[in-house]
């Protein structure tokens, strides 16, 4: 008998791995973990589905990695995003392998940052014109927040295309 149903694949699901003991390494320890993870979900997933969108709102894997990556740089780099709304959608010639290659990238330089933090009460960068710039500690706090929730996005998604699951 066949059936059109994706096969389900399950990963054995791997906690973060053990941090240093300072708050730094423990911060940035989770944050890897959620970056590879939601990077794992989208490696492997062929066109069109990786931008396929999931749900009502259009949000797709391909997208998820196109913003995190905005995200990683407006609030480690310093850099400005004029569109945010724009910043989920990836664009038509962006391949699986570039904007993951991209992503990664992103994430090297973020981590020169924050490993140059002397103290987590610092300013984190900030594009010019903005307001007071949010401690290195805040920064941290939220981009694990927000990783974590586009992790969990992309975890439905990707069960969704072909009933993977698992980290």
């Amino acid at each position: 008998m066949s059936t059109d149903r994706p096969r389900r694949t399950r990963a054995r699901d791997t906690g973060p791995a053990w941090t240093g003991p300072d708050e730094k390494a423990t911060l940035r320890g989770f944050l890897d973990y959620l970056r590879t993870s939601i990077a794992d979900k989208v490696a492997g997933v062929d066109e069109p589905q990786v931008r396929t969108a999931g749900v009502p709102s259009g949000t797709n894997l391909l997208g998820l990695i196109t913003h995190l990556t905005h995200v990683e740089r407006f609030y480690f780099l310093g850099e400005t995003v004029d569109n945010w709304r724009a910043a989920m959608r990836p664009s038509a010639d962006d391949t699986v392998e570039g904007v993951l290659a991209e992503y990664r990238a992103t994430v090297e330089r973020a981590n020169q940052v924050i490993d140059a933090c002397p103290d987590l009460s610092h300013p984190a960068p900030r594009p010019p014109r903005r307001g007071p710039a949010p401690s290195m500690r805040w920064v941290l706090v939220h981009m694990i927040e927000e990783t974590g929730r586009h992790a969990g996005h992309a975890d439905i998604l990707r069960e969704r295309i072909d009933g993977s699951t698992g980290r």
